[in-house]
């Protein structure tokens, strides 16, 4: 995956982003991706989503012991994927990652993350058909 995550040390969240296969269904790159993040042996998932247009998606991992980095360089299931994993700097644990966001949207937009999280914005489509489909609902 990224030789510069075997020089990273301290326990951090990783971005891992991973698009699949061409050919591969999007509801096996979802059942594939949610097995991925659910596997005990391997760092805590804090955050995933899937992607619209090409199967695939986005997770935020909390690497905490050489051990679990380890693991997350060395797991089979996205073989064969385009996978870039990248340390990120500011959110160095699960609150870190959480604080980061609150403070980008203050700092950046002036807005309360604490208010938007308690907003009832409106659905739009069935995200569980878009993430078993990687196209955008009506």
């Amino acid at each position: 995956m990224n030789e510069r995550l075997k020089h990273i040390r301290k326990p951090r969240c990783l971005l891992l982003y991973a698009l699949a296969p061409n050919g591969l269904p999007a509801a096996e790159a979802n059942r594939i991706l949610n097995s991925f993040i659910g596997d005990p042996h391997l760092p805590l998932a804090i955050f995933h989503d899937h992607f619209i247009g090409q199967p695939g998606g986005m997770v935020i991992f909390f690497v905490e012991t050489p051990e679990e980095r380890e693991a997350l360089l060395t797991q089979t299931y996205l073989d064969g994927w385009r996978v870039e994993l990248q340390p990120l700097i500011f959110s160095h644990s699960p609150s870190s990652y959480d604080e980061q966001a609150a403070f980008t949207l203050r700092a950046y937009r002036g807005v309360d993350w604490e208010v938007l999280q308690k907003e009832k914005r409106p659905s739009y489509g069935d995200p569980s058909r878009e993430a078993e489909t990687a196209e955008e609902e009506e």
